[in-house]
């Protein structure tokens, strides 16, 4: 399969709306913090305002997602996102309300739409052959990556040349237009609620808890490399400002590797495959902790970005094995929120270190704990599942006597 294959008019307008719905969440972390960041104490305003809408994401993922319906996805999607642009709204237009109100607001813009990533993830799956379903998840991480590209250069040029609360407005017309966007799409999926087989959605949740660890462990690394990159640079006396184009490089790296990861099918299995890459990209930032250069830190970088592409994409191809397919929204869903927690905890981490260590050494300890998860993760993908119980015999038949009493079965 070639990505020719995933091509089409309505790949073309999920694209769309897919970058409506996303980009808003690329952009509300640093929009928060330029939107307060000239009041008194602003930049810790703005900081527990990110915080708080981050903590939306991570709420409001798993608890939407498990509760979407695969063939009545749009109006809950719909609503999703409609909720977000008012709070995304609320946010923009006062930047002068008082600070709880801008924590309420930021839950609702983080918790309202959390769900649409993995609904959007799971209407392309259904839009694409299953041959090709590779290619069509690699096209959406390469999206996803230009996204969050662009979203840091967007916010800082609006709220710094016209107005602060300018692109929090942006990302809520942003997210309005996504929502008659979704008429345009498949109305859902199409998934057999029989193929559950009875059990809950939160057993089946459950069941794939190992995949959620290393995904949870692949984005700490990116907290890592964005959170205490500045910081290095500074240890190794270099400017602080290179700290923008090698986080670019970074993303570039990722890009050009979901391209890559879709052009061909790779050996071996897809947790192998995601071992590799994760252990590849520990590598890499063991390495970026002791380079003295900004070339040779540049280079690593989009090594590291590179292979995490393909550790992100074989988690998700992963849920695909694991999940029957009307749970895969809220599968996404609950990925979504533990990456997001994942990246919390691991900007958390870096915090703590850096007071009390150097940065260089900080990343190590970093690397250290992921590498540990990843191998935590890993083995419990590989321990074989319980055999279920026999089934008890049937009883023999034996006829009733005639002076029996029938009871109710």
């Amino acid at each position: 399969m070639s990505y020719r294959d995933i091509a089409s008019r309505q790949t073309l307008a999920w694209a769309a709306v897919s970058v409506g719905a996303r980009m808003p969440v690329a952009m509300a972390p640093l929009a928060l913090v330029f939107l307060v960041r000239e009041r008194d104490g602003g930049y810790t305003l703005g900081a527990m305002l990110a915080a708080a809408y981050v903590i939306g994401e991570i709420a409001g993922a798993p608890f939407l997602g498990m509760r979407m319906r695969a063939e009545r996805a749009r109006p809950q999607l719909a609503a999703g996102l409609a909720a977000g642009a008012v709070g995304f709204g609320a946010l923009g237009a006062l930047p002068g309300a008082p600070a709880a109100v801008l924590a309420v607001c930021a839950f609702v813009a983080g918790a309202a739409p959390a769900a649409a990533p993995g609904g959007l993830r799971a209407l392309l799956n259904g839009m694409v052959p299953e041959r090709a379903v590779a290619q069509a998840m690699s096209a959406e991480s390469i999206l996803v990556f230009m996204i969050w590209a662009a979203a840091p250069a967007t916010v800082a040029g609006l709220a710094l040349g016209v107005a602060p609360g300018l692109p929090l407005l942006l990302a809520a017309v942003l997210m309005a237009l996504s929502v008659p966007g979704l008429w345009t799409l498949p109305a859902g999926w199409k998934a057999d609620e029989s193929d559950r087989e009875g059990e809950s959605m939160l057993r089946i949740m459950a069941r794939a808890w190992p995949v959620y660890v290393t995904g949870a462990a692949g984005l700490s690394l990116l907290a890592l490399a964005e959170l205490i990159l500045p910081a290095l640079l500074e240890q190794r006396e270099i400017s602080v400002g290179m700290s923008g184009p090698l986080l670019a490089g970074l993303a570039v790296g990722s890009a050009a590797g979901s391209f890559v990861y879709g052009l061909r099918t790779w050996p071996g299995r897809l947790r192998r495959q995601s071992l590799v890459c994760m252990l590849g990209v520990c590598g890499c930032l063991a390495v970026v902790a002791v380079l003295p250069t900004a070339p040779w830190l540049a280079v690593v970088l989009v090594c590291a970005g590179f292979l995490q592409a393909g550790a992100m994409l074989t988690r998700h191809l992963t849920l695909r094995e694991v999940l029957p397919p009307s749970a895969l929204a809220a599968g996404y869903s609950v990925m979504y929120a533990a990456v997001g927690a994942g990246y919390a905890a691991s900007g958390s981490l870096a915090g703590a270190l850096l007071s009390v260590t150097t940065p260089s050494t900080a990343i190590l300890a970093g690397v250290a704990l992921t590498v540990v998860l990843t191998l935590v993760g890993t083995l419990a993908e590989v321990r074989p599942a319980p055999a279920p119980a026999p089934a008890p015999a049937p009883a023999p038949d034996v006829p009733a006597p005639s002076n029996s009493v029938a009871r109710p079965s």
